[in-house]
């Protein structure tokens, strides 16, 4: 019940962060509906996608698709208020990184998929509806930026994951994991934690310009 709560917070989250982004390139109120619910419901349709898992998760539940609309359109009545949010607006998309990396573990994991297919279903889940956002909004996704992304869905999985063998209570567990992920990417968020960078700058052939 506690993570479906949380769930449900961190749909409208990534909803709102999207709408505000669709708000940057003028797009118009259908856009920002449509950016918002990619964005909050992308990784889960991609993750349902790849592993055939049907219904999609929207298409079982519409009611999640209803709150990814309203919380796109409430961010539109009260944008001005929310640009002076912008760290709390960070921190609730750490947390719907956490959150939706754990139920794409539990998906996968329903379905008797290996190890490495739930950790992997776990990161899409977390990672790809922004990847997504940024894509459409004509933007270097985030995931390839640099920031620590990828990388603390992938521990959250992990710690989930073993936690559940190792015969963790799911709940408790999950409560770990998101604890452990959400800390990490505040970090990283706080201190401008990065990965390495590969920068690439090719050595023009002198005798080219001879």
């Amino acid at each position: 019940m506690l993570l479906h709560t949380i769930f449900v917070i961190a749909l409208a989250a990534e909803s709102m962060t999207a709408a505000l982004a669709a708000g940057r390139r003028n797009m118009d109120w259908f856009g920002v509906c449509v950016l918002g619910c990619v964005t909050a419901l992308g990784g889960g349709t991609t993750r349902d996608l790849l592993l055939g898992h049907y219904p999609l998760l929207w298409v079982e539940q519409p009611a999640y698709l209803l709150v990814t609309i309203a919380a796109a359109l409430f961010t539109i009545a009260v944008a001005r208020v929310m640009e002076r949010l912008k760290l709390i607006f960070l921190l609730l998309d750490a947390l719907g990184l956490v959150v939706f990396t754990i139920t794409g573990c539990i998906v996968a994991m329903e379905m008797g998929q290996p190890v490495l297919i739930v950790i992997v279903a776990g990161m899409i889940t977390g990672c790809v509806g922004g990847v997504l956002r940024d894509v459409l909004c004509n933007d270097v996704p985030l995931l390839f930026s640099g920031e620590l992304y990828a990388t603390v869905s992938a521990i959250t999985a992990c710690v989930f994951y073993f936690g559940l063998q190792a015969g963790v209570p799911i709940d408790l567990i999950a409560l770990i994991a998101m604890g452990i992920g959400f800390t990490l990417r505040t970090l990283a968020i706080v201190f401008k934690i990065e990965m390495p960078r590969f920068v690439y700058s090719p050595v023009r052939d002198q005798s080219s310009k001879r």
